[in-house]
Protein backbone atom coordinates (compact mmCIF):
# COMPACT_ATOMS: atom_id res chain seq x y z
CA UNK A 1 0.00 0.00 0.00
CA UNK A 2 1.33 3.33 -0.93
CA UNK A 3 2.86 5.77 1.69
CA UNK A 4 1.00 8.38 0.95
CA UNK A 5 -1.95 6.35 1.65
CA UNK A 6 -0.89 5.61 5.32
CA UNK A 7 0.18 9.07 5.68
CA UNK A 8 -3.38 10.50 5.37
CA UNK A 9 -5.33 7.72 6.99
CA UNK A 10 -2.89 9.19 10.23
CA UNK A 11 -3.98 12.68 9.12
CA UNK A 12 -7.88 11.52 7.99
CA UNK A 13 -9.11 9.09 10.37
CA UNK A 14 -12.85 9.34 10.31
CA UNK A 15 -13.75 10.01 6.65
CA UNK A 16 -17.08 8.35 5.92
CA UNK A 17 -16.76 4.89 3.98
CA UNK A 18 -18.06 4.72 0.22
CA UNK A 19 -20.19 1.84 -0.53
CA UNK A 20 -21.46 0.56 -4.31
CA UNK A 21 -19.32 3.03 -6.44
CA UNK A 22 -16.44 0.78 -7.99
CA UNK A 23 -16.84 -2.99 -9.19
CA UNK A 24 -14.50 -6.07 -10.18
CA UNK A 25 -15.99 -7.51 -12.93
CA UNK A 26 -15.55 -11.41 -14.68
CA UNK A 27 -12.72 -9.81 -16.76
CA UNK A 28 -10.67 -8.38 -13.75
CA UNK A 29 -11.72 -4.78 -15.05
CA UNK A 30 -12.60 -1.69 -12.45
CA UNK A 31 -15.85 -0.24 -13.17
CA UNK A 32 -17.00 3.02 -11.73
CA UNK A 33 -21.03 2.72 -10.93
CA UNK A 34 -22.75 6.15 -10.13
CA UNK A 35 -26.15 6.60 -8.53
CA UNK A 36 -27.58 5.77 -11.86
CA UNK A 37 -25.59 2.79 -12.21
CA UNK A 38 -26.20 1.64 -8.93
CA UNK A 39 -30.35 1.98 -9.15
CA UNK A 40 -30.86 0.38 -12.56
CA UNK A 41 -28.22 -2.68 -11.41
CA UNK A 42 -25.97 -2.14 -14.40
CA UNK A 43 -22.49 -2.95 -14.82
CA UNK A 44 -20.88 0.76 -14.55
CA UNK A 45 -17.95 1.93 -16.69
CA UNK A 46 -14.78 0.56 -17.28
CA UNK A 47 -11.79 2.80 -16.05
CA UNK A 48 -9.26 3.14 -18.72
CA UNK A 49 -7.05 5.27 -17.04
CA UNK A 50 -4.05 3.42 -16.28
CA UNK A 51 -2.40 5.99 -13.65
CA UNK A 52 -5.98 4.93 -12.01
CA UNK A 53 -6.14 1.22 -12.76
CA UNK A 54 -2.56 1.06 -11.14
CA UNK A 55 -3.14 3.21 -7.59
CA UNK A 56 -6.37 0.84 -7.44
CA UNK A 57 -4.22 -1.87 -7.66
CA UNK A 58 -1.46 -0.83 -5.25
CA UNK A 59 -4.24 0.25 -2.39
CA UNK A 60 -6.44 -3.03 -2.93
CA UNK A 61 -7.17 -4.78 0.70
CA UNK A 62 -9.37 -6.56 2.41
CA UNK A 63 -10.86 -6.70 5.95
CA UNK A 64 -11.22 -9.21 8.43
CA UNK A 65 -15.16 -9.74 7.60
CA UNK A 66 -13.95 -10.68 3.99
CA UNK A 67 -14.86 -6.83 2.40
CA UNK A 68 -12.47 -5.76 -0.19
CA UNK A 69 -11.98 -2.32 -0.58
CA UNK A 70 -10.19 0.30 -2.72
CA UNK A 71 -7.99 2.91 0.03
CA UNK A 72 -8.89 5.73 -1.77
CA UNK A 73 -6.09 8.10 0.34
CA UNK A 74 -8.44 8.06 3.65
CA UNK A 75 -11.72 7.05 2.41
CA UNK A 76 -12.22 3.82 2.03
CA UNK A 77 -14.23 2.39 -1.06
CA UNK A 78 -15.84 -1.21 -0.61
CA UNK A 79 -15.68 -3.31 -4.21
CA UNK A 80 -18.67 -5.17 -5.39
CA UNK A 81 -17.27 -8.35 -6.80
CA UNK A 82 -19.03 -9.84 -9.44
CA UNK A 83 -17.29 -12.83 -9.31
CA UNK A 84 -14.35 -13.36 -6.68
CA UNK A 85 -11.39 -11.40 -4.70
CA UNK A 86 -9.47 -12.07 -7.57
CA UNK A 87 -9.21 -12.33 -11.38
CA UNK A 88 -6.73 -14.44 -12.85
CA UNK A 89 -4.75 -14.87 -16.43
CA UNK A 90 -2.84 -17.62 -17.75
CA UNK A 91 0.36 -15.22 -18.90
CA UNK A 92 4.17 -15.32 -20.00
CA UNK A 93 6.30 -14.57 -17.46
CA UNK A 94 10.36 -14.92 -16.39
CA UNK A 95 8.99 -18.80 -15.14
CA UNK A 96 7.29 -19.45 -18.14
CA UNK A 97 3.53 -19.29 -18.18
CA UNK A 98 1.93 -18.01 -14.81
CA UNK A 99 -0.90 -17.29 -13.30
CA UNK A 100 -1.21 -13.41 -12.79
CA UNK A 101 -4.16 -11.57 -11.26
CA UNK A 102 -5.72 -7.92 -11.88
CA UNK A 103 -3.32 -6.22 -9.37
CA UNK A 104 -0.25 -7.91 -11.62
CA UNK A 105 0.74 -10.62 -8.76
CA UNK A 106 1.67 -13.72 -9.56
CA UNK A 107 -0.39 -16.95 -7.95
CA UNK A 108 1.17 -20.12 -6.78
CA UNK A 109 -1.76 -22.31 -7.59
CA UNK A 110 -2.98 -25.33 -5.34
CA UNK A 111 -5.72 -26.92 -7.30
CA UNK A 112 -8.87 -25.61 -8.83
CA UNK A 113 -12.50 -25.48 -8.86
CA UNK A 114 -14.81 -25.89 -11.94
CA UNK A 115 -18.45 -24.86 -10.72
CA UNK A 116 -22.43 -25.67 -12.57
CA UNK A 117 -21.85 -23.06 -14.93
CA UNK A 118 -18.09 -24.49 -16.37
CA UNK A 119 -16.51 -21.58 -14.64
CA UNK A 120 -12.76 -22.36 -13.59
CA UNK A 121 -11.52 -20.95 -10.28
CA UNK A 122 -7.93 -21.18 -9.57
CA UNK A 123 -7.21 -21.96 -5.67
CA UNK A 124 -3.79 -20.73 -4.43
CA UNK A 125 -1.95 -17.93 -2.65
CA UNK A 126 -1.94 -14.16 -2.95
CA UNK A 127 -0.09 -11.47 -1.48
CA UNK A 128 -2.70 -9.34 0.27
CA UNK A 129 -3.06 -6.31 2.63
CA UNK A 130 -5.48 -6.85 5.62
CA UNK A 131 -7.71 -4.45 7.88
CA UNK A 132 -8.15 -5.27 11.46
CA UNK A 133 -10.12 -3.12 13.10
CA UNK A 134 -10.61 -5.25 15.84
CA UNK A 135 -6.65 -4.04 16.69
CA UNK A 136 -7.09 -2.01 19.88
CA UNK A 137 -4.28 -0.82 19.61
CA UNK A 138 -3.83 0.72 16.21
CA UNK A 139 -6.33 -0.27 14.01
CA UNK A 140 -4.01 -1.44 11.19
CA UNK A 141 -2.95 -3.03 8.30
CA UNK A 142 -0.65 -6.02 8.00
CA UNK A 143 0.51 -7.82 4.46
CA UNK A 144 0.57 -11.50 4.27
CA UNK A 145 0.30 -14.47 1.71
CA UNK A 146 -2.82 -16.15 1.78
CA UNK A 147 -4.99 -18.87 0.47
CA UNK A 148 -7.41 -17.70 -1.94
CA UNK A 149 -9.42 -17.96 -4.90
CA UNK A 150 -9.47 -16.38 -8.49
CA UNK A 151 -11.80 -16.88 -11.44
CA UNK A 152 -10.42 -17.72 -14.51
CA UNK A 153 -10.63 -15.54 -17.59
CA UNK A 154 -13.13 -16.68 -20.11
CA UNK A 155 -10.12 -15.95 -22.69
CA UNK A 156 -8.20 -18.54 -21.18
CA UNK A 157 -10.61 -20.98 -20.76
CA UNK A 158 -9.48 -22.97 -23.73
CA UNK A 159 -6.06 -23.31 -22.57
CA UNK A 160 -6.39 -24.29 -19.11
CA UNK A 161 -9.05 -27.63 -20.52
CA UNK A 162 -5.50 -28.68 -22.50
CA UNK A 163 -3.79 -28.96 -18.86
CA UNK A 164 -6.33 -30.93 -17.41
CA UNK A 165 -7.83 -34.10 -17.58
CA UNK A 166 -11.76 -34.39 -16.79
CA UNK A 167 -14.75 -36.42 -15.61
CA UNK A 168 -18.23 -35.14 -15.43
CA UNK A 169 -19.52 -35.39 -11.89
CA UNK A 170 -23.06 -34.57 -10.56
CA UNK A 171 -23.12 -30.75 -11.56
CA UNK A 172 -19.79 -30.30 -13.11
CA UNK A 173 -16.56 -31.75 -13.73
CA UNK A 174 -14.06 -32.78 -11.82
CA UNK A 175 -10.64 -34.91 -12.24
CA UNK A 176 -6.98 -33.20 -12.06
CA UNK A 177 -4.98 -30.95 -13.99
CA UNK A 178 -1.41 -30.43 -14.58
CA UNK A 179 0.98 -26.96 -13.99
CA UNK A 180 4.88 -27.56 -14.16
CA UNK A 181 4.94 -30.80 -13.83
CA UNK A 182 3.18 -30.94 -10.76
CA UNK A 183 -0.58 -33.33 -10.86
CA UNK A 184 -3.25 -30.48 -9.14
CA UNK A 185 -6.62 -31.42 -8.09
CA UNK A 186 -9.86 -29.90 -10.02
CA UNK A 187 -12.99 -30.72 -8.13
CA UNK A 188 -16.73 -29.37 -8.48
CA UNK A 189 -18.21 -26.81 -6.79
CA UNK A 190 -21.34 -24.63 -6.37
CA UNK A 191 -20.84 -21.47 -6.93
CA UNK A 192 -23.39 -20.09 -4.26
CA UNK A 193 -20.61 -22.16 -1.77
CA UNK A 194 -17.82 -19.84 -2.96
CA UNK A 195 -18.18 -16.73 -1.15
CA UNK A 196 -18.12 -18.92 2.34
CA UNK A 197 -15.76 -21.26 1.80
CA UNK A 198 -13.17 -18.55 0.45
CA UNK A 199 -14.53 -15.79 3.64
CA UNK A 200 -14.98 -12.43 0.77
CA UNK A 201 -18.40 -10.28 0.99
CA UNK A 202 -19.67 -9.83 -3.08
CA UNK A 203 -21.68 -6.80 -1.64
CA UNK A 204 -20.73 -5.49 1.14
CA UNK A 205 -22.85 -2.78 2.92
CA UNK A 206 -22.92 -0.16 5.43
Amino acid sequence: MDDQVLRSLIKWPNVPDCYGWLALDRRGQWRMRDEFTQLNNLPGQVIQHIALKEFIARNYACDELGRYFFQNGPQRVYITLDATPWITRILPSDKGLSFINQCHQSMDPAGALSDENGNIYIVGNANQMIYNSNDSKNSQFTEGTIQTIALLHDHDLDQFSGLAKLHEEACSFGGSWFWRDKQLPLDPIHSEELASRFNYIPKPQP
